[in-house]
């Protein structure tokens, strides 16, 4: 099996906090975010390619309705 490494750039704090919950699961947090990773892409009716494919089959019809940059980025 070819292992490849890549770097990842996230807050300082999700670092510390990420390593404290691998290290209280008796794991690295390399093997938390691969298992994590594997997880996310492995199920086929994960709550993100459900949410895809209802994107996909919406015809996106906003009848009209206008939104400002900072009404979509509120939520």
């Amino acid at each position: 099996m070819l292992v490849a490494n890549i770097t990842l750039s996230i807050d300082d704090k999700l670092l510390t906090r990420g390593r404290n919950y691998a290290q209280t699961r008796g794991t690295s947090l390399n093997a938390l975010v691969r298992k994590l990773l594997a997880d996310a892409i492995s199920s086929p009716d994960s709550s993100v390619d459900s949410m895809i494919e209802r994107l996909r089959q919406n015809s996106g019809d906003s009848k009209g309705v206008k939104f400002s940059r900072e009404e979509l980025h509120r939520y």
